[in-house]
């Protein structure tokens, strides 16, 4: 046998196979992957709220009445991506300007209070219909 070292094959690095997060650039924002995760989590969440919604409801009648299917289409689309603009961009000034854990609770706060308020005028609405007294 000889006694000169043996070359060894290179053992695998378990670092280099693992998925290696996301790049952040100086800003703090992802660089890569981080617009995939980002787009497949608004795109599930905004169809899940908007199945049944009243938008939904009127691009159905709007589409029955006129029967011009793709016109309506065309237009609640360009409808839906402008007021989804404006939220974007509201959002994104809400961010530089408020902590993220205050924007958090003022949306989920916005949410209960329209909860509330939508309760209330369904309460209105219905009371009359069953020929109870609504609440003052």
């Amino acid at each position: 046998m000889s006694d000169a070292p043996q070359a060894r094959a290179a053992e695998p690095d378990p670092q280099a196979a693992a998925p290696q997060p996301d790049a952040v650039s100086e800003s703090g924002t992802p660089t890569s992957r981080g617009w995939v995760v980002a787009f497949i989590t608004t795109f599930t969440t905004v169809f899940l709220a908007e199945l049944g919604d009243k938008t939904q409801l009127a691009a159905l009648l709007l589409s029955a009445q006129s029967g011009r299917p793709l016109v309506v289409f065309l237009g609640a689309s360009l409808a839906l991506i402008c007021s989804s603009l404006v939220g974007v961009l509201l959002g994104r000034w809400l961010a530089r300007v408020m902590p993220a854990q205050q924007l958090e609770r003022l949306a989920g706060g916005l949410m209960v209070a329209l909860g509330l308020w939508l309760g209330r005028q369904a309460v209105l609405n219905l009371a009359p219909m069953q020929g109870l007294n609504p609440p003052a």
